[in-house]
């Protein structure tokens, strides 16, 4: 197994759920009071989430966040406990509060409206890069840093220079600035992106050209489609591949890193490029089928069953 550092936000989730009067509510309406099924009390965040991922798979999973000495925080550092995840490195000194999302949760059509204040997640530049030293990563897993380029440029240097392999799930900020962004490739070894944000890096308009122009810049590119599936290269192999299983979707939060962490959680245990794919697609299918943004990461050592997928 593998060391593998996580970076990005760490997130107390708060789901409202509720079946009706959500679907109809409307922000800024007259002030009304609706009744809602439950609410539900979570931890997330891309960081977080990713780190369970590497946690549950047997890796040692180590956590890089901010967050602040409050009741959110106090969460976060609960579950990752619980999960077994190294928090010698979080960021405990941040006045502007740990991070929250609150999620409006249509439990009939999975529809979702997020109220996110990243907090203390919002700024991760406190992040000593000597500090890689002393973790001595296998993998970085980089999610959002909220287009804070400088930080990324700083941690993916030096991690280059320490032989650290990076996966690198970009954000919104970063995806905003296409040129910046593609500079920092030439530290990547693998890059996820859905086929919108590789329209804004890159030409093309076909999964596959798309790919093509991705893996000029980093070995390992892949390129999600939602429901259609992806597609994904090694510059050896290409795989186009559909969904694992047509479930039941509850809750999309966290989806994306599912998929993501899935990978290299599988990938770094030394898995084949096309297993991990197939297991990346199931752990993204058994997140969905539960309200939380980790609440149905797999382990790891589950049997899987057959899926679509494509050597072309």
């Amino acid at each position: 197994m593998a060391r593998i550092l996580s970076i990005g936000a760490a997130l107390q989730d708060i789901f409202v759920v509720d079946g009706s009067d959500l679907s109809a509510m409307n922000i800024g309406q007259t002030s009304k009071k609706i009744d809602i099924n439950k609410i539900v009390y979570s931890v997330g965040g891309g960081g977080v989430d990713a780190a369970v991922a590497f946690a549950k798979h047997g890796h040692e999973s180590v956590l890089y966040s901010s967050i602040s000495k409050d009741a959110a925080g106090e969460a976060v550092l609960r579950l990752l406990d619980k999960e077994g995840i190294d928090s010698s490195f979080i960021d405990c000194s941040s006045r502007s509060g740990t991070g929250t999302s609150i999620i409006l949760l249509d439990s009939k059509t999975s529809k979702r409206t997020t109220l996110t204040s990243l907090g203390a997640s919002g700024s991760l530049e406190n992040f000593d890069v000597t500090d890689l030293n002393l973790i001595q990563p296998d993998w970085l897993y980089i999610t959002t840093l909220n287009g804070d380029f400088k930080t990324l440029e700083r941690i993916m240097s030096k991690a280059e220079a320490a032989n650290i392999k990076i996966m690198f799930s970009p954000g919104v900020k970063e995806l905003t600035e296409p040129k910046k962004l593609i500079r920092l490739f030439k530290y990547v070894n693998v890059i996820i992106v859905n086929k919108k944000e590789a329209g804004s890096l890159v030409p093309g308009v076909m999964l596959a050209e798309l790919l093509s122009h991705l893996n000029n810049y980093v070995e390992i590119a892949i390129v999600t489609d939602g429901a259609m599936g992806g597609i994904a290269s090694d510059r050896i192999s290409t795989y186009r591949f559909g969904i694992y299983e047509d479930v039941k979707v509850k809750d999309t939060t966290g989806a994306g890193d599912a998929f993501g962490a899935g990978f290299l959680a599988h990938f770094a245990a030394g898995k084949p490029f096309r297993n991990s794919i197939i297991f990346a697609s199931a752990n993204a299918t058994s997140v969905v089928s539960k309200i939380g943004a980790n609440t149905g990461t797999l382990k790891g050592n589950e049997t899987l069953h057959p899926m679509p997928i494509q050597k072309i």
